[in-house]
């Protein structure tokens, strides 16, 4: 037996990260005899992969025509971090004792990442894999996968504060005389969003047309586009829709005013920075349901999804001055950060706030956003989990032997602002 439990322990409970920042962890191993190993390594690793197949018609020397499967991949690393925790590779065998052991590691993420995302056809992921490294044997491996979020600030652009309006017309043909027009205007304020806020719309109708207008249907769409480079180039497009509302009807000679929602789930930002073999990005699609055999009329326009919300009031002048550096910590304890500005009781927060003195010790969530001192009055995000799940970590470079820690199926989290409502639509 040997190896009773291994497990992997980061130092928040979410294992959720932005770019740029340090991860801390640990491996507790737990033995029920001595072992002999080489040494125990960490690997820490950021990559995308697309995969698809396609099937295409190849004509036998026989002059028969015949369908292969064909495998489309892509691949891209953003990094990998390699060190020993105990021994090296090429030092003497080491006696691990029984009972549990504990290793720590460490890792300093690059500042610029694309988020994580979990498609159908590809994926960008963040794991660590520990392993025993046992001469002779097969290594033992312990992998877990992690969220990184890359911070997409919509206040950084002034073109995601620009008002979406889509206005659609049709005049209908009716023995050959056409009719006066139908109508649709919808309007949302802002062009830029975060999860868990709402995408306020406004649908006015003016239906002066002699057809019916049965239903006004809605879609937030998530668009992927994943590359593939071997055995050639190729791409595939997916449109998929997140949610829908609709609403109606509007009968013949009708004039209707609606106010629609649609909330956002947690969903990846927009615009994979840094990934070259997937690109994202959300539509907001309209479709106008008319009756008789008359064409629907329909629309699109694209919405940008982010991780810090459109600020009703002007933006900051000048970034403010840095928090105090964090004293070292002792070996074995866990850093403890101090709180920068912004980051105490939130206003909207619970009375009295949550904040344990102005300290913030990771271990209960992910540590304070990085443009968080920007936005004083901004409150914290609530990280939620995806609903979109790998459907197993395990990759090429993993053995038979490989265990995964964390839950069964890993799902990225996405930050959400339930509290924070997008600027109104300009008077």
């Amino acid at each position: 037996m040997g190896l009773k439990e291994a497990v992997i322990y980061l130092d928040n409970q979410l294992n959720t990260y932005y770019a740029g920042q340090t991860i801390n962890g640990r491996i507790e191993y737990v033995f029920d005899s001595p072992k002999k190993v080489r040494g125990i390594h960490v690997k820490f690793k950021g990559e995308a992969h697309t995969e698809w197949r396609e099937s295409k018609e190849q004509q036998t020397s026989d002059g028969k025509t015949e369908n292969t499967d064909e495998v489309h991949t892509g691949n891209e690393e953003y990094f990998q971090i390699f060190y020993y925790l105990l021994g090296s590779n090429t030092g003497n065998e080491i006696e691990v004792p029984a009972g549990k052991q504990v290793y720590s590691f460490t890792c300093a993420l690059p500042p610029v990442l694309p988020s994580s995302f979990e498609g159908e056809f590809g994926y960008v992921r963040y794991t660590v894999k520990v392993t025993l490294d046992r001469p002779w044997k097969f290594d033992q491996e312990t992998k877990m996968a992690f969220t990184v979020i890359n911070a997409l600030d919509l206040n950084l652009n002034p073109s995601y504060r620009e008002p979406i309006r889509m206005q659609l017309e049709k005049t209908f043909c009716c023995f050959c005389c056409a009719s006066p027009p139908l109508s649709v205007d919808i309007q949302a304020p802002v062009s830029g969003y975060c999860p868990g806020q709402v995408i306020p719309l406004t649908v006015d109708i003016e239906n002066k047309s002699n057809v019916q207008l049965h239903l006004v249907k809605l879609f937030l769409r998530k668009v992927v586009t994943y590359r593939a480079t071997s055995p050639s180039t190729a791409t595939k497009k997916c449109k998929e829709v997140v949610l829908t509302v609709q609403e109606g009807p509007a009968p013949a000679g009708s004039t209707k005013h609606w106010d629609m929602r649609l909330e956002i789930p947690p969903i990846p930002p927009s615009n994979l920075v840094n990934c070259s073999i997937i690109d994202l990005d959300y539509d907001l699609k309209v479709e106008c349901v008319v009756s008789g055999l008359h064409t629907n009329l329909k629309d699109r326009k694209y919405v940008t999804i982010g991780t810090v919300p459109l600020m009703g009031g002007p933006l900051p002048s000048a970034p403010p001055a840095p928090a105090p550096a964090p004293a070292p910590a002792s070996p074995g304890q866990p850093a403890v950060l101090p709180l920068g500005p912004g980051e105490i009781a939130q206003p909207n927060g619970p009375p009295g706030g949550d904040s344990a003195g102005g300290w913030a010790v990771p271990g209960s969530g992910p540590s304070a956003p990085p443009h968080q001192s920007l936005y004083p009055t901004l409150s914290m995000p609530v990280y939620k989990e995806s609903s979109y799940t790998a459907r197993t970590i395990q990759d090429r470079g993993d053995n038979n032997h490989t265990r995964i820690a964390g839950p069964v199926s890993f799902a990225p989290f996405y930050p959400t602002y339930a509290a924070v409502l997008p600027p109104p639509l300009p008077q």
